[in-house]
């Protein structure tokens, strides 16, 4: 087995035989919901393979998952390949009309939203990391607060498919969390420059242009390709054909967008937008409509299942003490804290019409996912990798496995509407009244 060289289809086929087996066990046994499941199992999984190695010193299990881990390049294959498909799928569904009402609250939370959570968290993590005996560099806080920050769009909507939500705020969370994840990677990655020394001089006027070019090239790249996909597919009526063209705009926008440096999250998320909107009602008949919109719903539905399991095997890779665990534990109400304010501000401010369940629905719903661990894992060997990765492992962990099962009853909790009390004044007027 140690001789064997995984291939990329090899590795391919071991991760579909496992979410092909879980989720038929799942289905069949257990019923939870499939990112939960597959998250769940592949941790107990990691668990496994770890405690074999604990009773059987030698065996050397947890080495080779870790090698087969390493080899896949989680970073590489989340951020370079399946995220363009995650989002483009995601965005296809959302309901632009209901967006649109929220549009200004949604650019808020997705960008002044994270800066204030990247700030909040980076300060606390410092603070607590510094208790706690860990030196870390105030600029790698700040790194861990960027990559924490943004809600994950696959685990959000994963979750919010199955969530008898408000259409209103289904847009507004789903909208949020597609937008603030490219502007989070945004964010990361030019903290992460500076915190390297790759940066130059580092100034807040530098890091804003940069991220005005990243961002606003990733909206304008999102709308051409788009526009060029819905004008390519009104001029034809051949399903196979518009399908490809929906193939094309994910992953030649998401190569243009690497090319010319702009967000390919936030292209994607708009393009999808653009196809899922205006494309499927203007350029698309209903026999094409039907197989775009499956074929996408199987993309979506598989690459989530797959994502889901990675991250539970991740826990190989990170094997945290129980120091740094403390650490990471810690984080969970810091982050809670840190969503909380950065959404209760713009709440406030745009006095949105969202009801009762709005924040809580959006700190809560709030997920961490896929995207969070690849930032973690793609920083350069050293303690602060070290330390940041198990801390985002565990409030990862926490998100996908306690917020997810959760949100769902936390919803329809607050969406329910209680029984009407008897008004007093009616009953005694109606006691009156003569019978007839």
């Amino acid at each position: 087995m140690d001789g064997f060289i995984f291939t990329p289809l090899d590795m391919a086929a071991v991760l579909i035989v496992m979410v092909a087996v879980i989720g038929f066990l799942n289905e069949k046994f257990v019923r939870l919901p499939p990112s939960i499941a597959m998250t769940a199992i592949g941790a107990l999984g990691s668990l496994a393979v770890i405690a074999i190695d604990w009773i059987v010193p030698g065996a050397g299990a947890a080495p080779k998952v870790a090698r087969f881990i390493d080899k896949l390049d989680f970073h590489s294959t989340l951020m370079n390949g399946m995220l363009a498909f995650l989002l483009f799928a995601g965005a296809l569904h959302v309901d632009w009309r209901e967006m649109s009402r929220g549009r200004w609250l949604i650019l808020v939370l997705s960008t002044v939203g994270v800066l204030i959570s990247t700030a909040l968290v980076g300060g606390g993590f410092y603070i607590i990391s510094s208790a706690l005996g860990f030196a870390v560099p105030w600029l790698w806080c700040l790194v861990f607060g960027a990559l924490i920050s943004p809600t994950d769009p696959v685990a959000v909507m994963a979750v919010l498919h199955r969530t008898a939500c408000p259409a209103s705020l289904k847009a507004t969370v789903a909208g949020e969390s597609l937008f603030n994840d490219g502007v989070g990677v945004v964010v990361f990655s030019i903290l992460a420059s500076a915190a390297l020394g790759q940066g130059g001089d580092f100034t807040a006027m530098g890091a804003f242009r940069e991220f005005m070019m990243e961002a606003g090239g990733g909206v304008l790249l999102g709308l051409a390709v788009g526009w060029v996909g819905f004008l390519a597919m009104r001029s034809i009526d051949e399903y196979n054909v518009e399908l490809i063209i929906t193939l094309a705009i994910v992953m030649g926008g998401y190569a243009t967008a690497r090319l010319i440096h702009v967000s390919g999250p936030v292209a994607m998320a708009v393009a999808g937008l653009l196809t899922g909107n205006a494309a499927v009602a203007h350029a698309m008949t209903a026999s094409t409509r039907d197989h775009v919109l499956k074929f996408w719903a199987m993309v979506d539905e598989l690459l989530n299942a797959v994502l889901f399991l990675l991250i539970g095997l991740v826990l190989v890779a990170v094997q945290p003490e129980p120091r740094v665990a403390l650490l990471g534990a810690l984080c969970i109400p810091l982050v809670m804290l840190a969503r909380f304010v950065s959404v209760l501000l713009p709440l406030k401010t745009f006095r949105a019409l969202l009801g009762k369940a709005a924040i809580p629905t959006l700190v809560w719903g709030g997920l961490r996912g896929g995207i969070s661990v690849a930032l973690a894992l793609s920083l350069p060997p050293g303690p602060a990798r070290s330390t940041i990765l198990a801390a985002t492992y565990v409030v990862v962990l926490f998100s996908v496995l306690v917020q997810g099962a959760s949100i769902g009853r936390v919803i329809k909790r607050l969406t329910e509407e209680p029984p009407c009390a008897p008004d007093p004044e009616a009953a005694a007027i109606a006691q009156q009244a003569p019978v007839r």
